[in-house]
């Protein structure tokens, strides 16, 4: 039975997310994503120079009495996070100035261990109409993996430098805000004060996590996670104590439609795809032994042996200790460097690794 069957999967739950977390099975999901409230401490209505009021988060359930109230609050909710998640698994939390460095003192003090902090820098962030502060203009989101130690985390590393005109993609992500058709509204207001552009979530659960997987979300709010999960061919479990925003949050997702699954694929780095040595394509017969193998330019040649090795000049090696030799360099690799002769033009070796590859995955 797998994780997916055993877990309440594509659900909104109803209720505290500290007890319902509890309840889950240990180590049973892959990444979790929390918008916890803020705290914003707000004193005060706060209004625009022309006096109208600002909509701003008033809500009951962002505010605590007390500095050590929310932090109880906070070392609960990650602690039970930590239960669920597995050790392959990592979190992201997201915050304002308000919040987010004591929300990240607890992370640390629970064991967790900072991969990176993402700066949202925010394209259009609301003005500061008092005039007595810099406009607040970014938030904060923090990545971390159960420990130190913890292995097998996913990183979409080649999806995200494709996502940034192939370039590395760097730790300060520049996105607009949630409005215009995508802000959820209900009568003519704002269905939630901090609903998270999907973009945000696009970016966050395609470079962490694989198809199939299972995001958590603990404060699901109007559903960005699970919208974007379920597009993204993931599955989603949210939890929710607000009536409203579960009822927002479900038409919402009802309306969401899966990408098909040549959309969601894309391009892995070469440490998630399945190894594959020379000689495997020697004993598939993709490359018969005494094959010829060339450079580009057809300078240099070498004949392959029975063993996946290569001869040359009374030299023998692999394919890249023989790609070195060849060149007088101190490493090669020897799948872009050798090529085989197909029907009167060379192609490199790597063609031939790439159906074996094929193989090995179907």
């Amino acid at each position: 039975m797998t994780g997916a069957n055993r877990l309440p999967v594509d659900q909104i739950l109803k209720g505290c997310c500290i007890e319902i977390m509890n309840r889950l099975p240990e180590k049973s999901v892959d990444v979790i994503f929390a918008d916890p409230p803020y705290n914003l401490q707000l004193q005060g209505d706060l209004h625009r120079p022309d006096n109208s009021k600002v909509d701003a988060v008033t809500d009951h359930w962002d505010q605590f009495e007390t500095f050590k109230a929310y932090d109880e609050f906070t070392h609960g909710w990650l602690k039970a996070a930590k239960r669920v998640l597995k050790d392959t698994g990592t979190l992201w939390v997201i915050g304002s100035y308000h919040n987010i460095f004591r929300v990240g003192k607890e992370l640390q003090d629970q064991g967790y261990w900072i991969l990176n902090d993402i700066i949202w820098r925010k394209q259009n962030p609301m003005p500061n109409f008092r005039g007595t502060r810099f406009t607040n203009a970014h938030e904060t989101l923090i990545w971390a993996s159960k420990s130190k130690d913890a292995k097998g985390f996913t990183f979409n590393y080649r999806a995200m430098k494709s996502l940034n005109e192939d370039v590395q993609m760097r730790s300060d992500w520049l996105l607009p805000i949630c409005n215009g058709k995508e802000r959820i509204k209900e009568n003519g207001e704002k269905g939630h004060p901090t609903q998270k552009p999907e973009g945000l979530l696009h970016r966050v659960i395609l470079s962490s996590t694989s198809q199939g997987d299972i995001v958590l979300d603990p404060f699901f709010g109007t559903g960005t996670t699970g919208v974007v999960a379920k597009r993204l061919g993931r599955h989603f479990i949210g939890i929710e104590r607000e009536e409203k925003y579960i009822r927002l949050a479900s038409k919402r997702i009802s309306l969401a439609d899966k990408f098909d699954d040549n959309i969601i694929a894309f391009t892995t780095s070469a440490r998630q795809q399945v190894r594959v040595p020379f000689g495997a394509i020697v004993e598939m017969g993709l490359l018969k032994p005494g094959t010829v193998l060339f450079d580009a330019k057809k300078k240099v040649r070498a004949k392959v042996r029975c063993d996946g090795s290569l001869i040359c000049d009374d030299q023998e090696g692999s394919i890249h200790k023989m790609g070195a030799h060849v060149q007088g360099a101190s490493a090669c690799n020897g799948w872009t460097f050798w090529h085989f002769e197909k029907k009167g033009s060379l192609e490199p070796i790597d063609t031939l690794r790439k159906k074996a590859r094929a193989k090995f995955t179907n």
